[in-house]
């Protein structure tokens, strides 16, 4: 019996997304490796390539020699007139965006410092670098992922304690509204990255925190991002892990985001309130590094504030891995005892012997971008996604 015409379709429709994820998630896969992964027969893998080159979404490139018998089987990769997703990072003092191409290869980068922390300033600049994106690439632009380091609901930022933002609209920061426009927490996303492309590949459950000014995060479970009813979680800093006396920009008391970057620092140092708390971290980390002894106290003080969070969450939360990107990362390096030390004694006493290591991340500041640019072909590698990308720009 035959399949009628609507299922073969649909059956080759789902074949192709399959190879493109595939493709994506493991950029220069060879066709053979694609056909055993994904149960294909080598027909069937030869025959979605073709159509996948035809539609510009992929490209081959001639496999190393193997030294065994036969011609080595092409890899596939990103095409050249491709896809793209337009991936913004807006931090606490700078600004940072990037085209990304299938596979997760950052094209064009551009990044600048806020003049003035006013939302509409900082908007107006990255409103105008997307658009030039947009006018570079055309209709190969199929997603705009924004990261931004606050609060995160829809397309709204609710909060940015450190920016002074609060219920900032993003909706206008795409020129052409037939492009979708994403939205997402930093450290969450950047935790996404590094389950994906860095240090977490693998792991089920993996804990990803980004100290920079003040701890933030999320839960990755199977590749999922664990944001909570309306994806505002991850907000472990404002955890009430701190002095109950010491109220926070976000308007709590005691918030952990307190005890564990540069603002604590210098309370240790008995300096005044650093205005850029990550630079001010910067300095004494090489302050501590030089052999300063108050330094180095201070630096101890903030990784055993941070350690004591870290068994805290996993206490709570479970998981096999933990990652820290940022200030945790040169905490993993500059004080390793004093880290390790307060968190192993925050571990409920059953986790002692084979504790969730703490690994730093392998992205480093790349991370953040990575992860949007991740969100992004989450919305592009769909059957929407792939029908649409056949009518915009290869023809129906």
């Amino acid at each position: 019996m035959r399949t009628p015409a609507p299922r073969a379709r649909e059956l080759r429709r789902q074949g192709a997304l399959a190879v493109l994820r595939q493709v994506h998630a493991r950029p220069e896969v060879t066709r053979a490796e694609l056909a055993r992964t994904l149960g294909l027969s080598s027909g069937s893998a030869t025959e979605i390539t073709a159509r996948l080159k035809a539609l510009r979404l992929v490209d081959e490139i001639g496999a190393p020699p193997t030294g065994g018998r036969g011609r080595p089987s092409p890899a596939l990769t990103a095409h050249p007139e491709g896809p793209l997703v337009c991936a913004v990072d807006i931090g606490h003092e700078r600004w940072r965006l990037a085209t990304v191409e299938l596979g997760g290869g950052l094209l064009d980068e551009s990044s600048g410092r806020h003049r003035d922390r006013d939302s509409g300033a900082v908007l107006t600049v990255i409103r105008r670098r997307i658009a030039e994106a947009s006018h570079t690439h055309g209709a190969r632009l199929r997603a705009v992922s924004v990261a931004v380091a606050g609060t995160v609901q829809g397309t709204r930022i609710v909060q940015a304690s450190t920016m002074r933002w609060r219920d900032v609209a993003l909706d206008d920061l795409c020129p052409d509204p037939s492009v979708p426009l994403l939205v997402g927490n930093d450290a969450s996303l950047a935790g996404l990255a590094e389950a994906m492309r860095g240090a977490g590949t693998g792991v089920r459950a993996l804990l990803h925190l980004t100290v920079e000014v003040g701890v933030g995060g999320v839960l990755v479970m199977d590749g999922r991002m664990m944001t909570g009813a309306t994806g505002a979680g991850g907000e472990f800093g404002h955890l009430p892990f701190g002095d109950p006396r010491r109220q926070c920009p976000c308007g709590a008391y005691g918030c952990w985001d307190l005890e564990v970057d540069g603002r604590a620092m210098a309370r240790a140092l008995g300096r005044p309130a650093p205005h850029d708390p990550r630079a001010d971290a910067e300095a004494v980390l090489a302050e501590a590094a030089s052999g300063d002894p108050a330094s180095r106290a201070a630096v101890g003080t903030a990784a055993t504030a941070l350690g004591r969070g870290v068994a805290g969450l996993v206490n709570a939360l479970d998981p096999a891995l933990v990652t820290l990107s940022g200030l945790g990362r040169d905490l993993i390096e500059t004080a390793p005892d004093e880290l390790g030390s307060a968190y192993l004694g925050g571990l409920m006493s059953f986790r002692h012997d084979d504790p969730p290591p703490l690994l730093a991340s392998t992205l480093r500041g790349d991370g953040t971008i990575i992860g949007a640019a991740e969100v992004g072909f989450d919305a592009i590698l769909t059957d929407d996604g792939l029908e649409s990308w056949s009518t915009a720009v290869a023809g129906p």
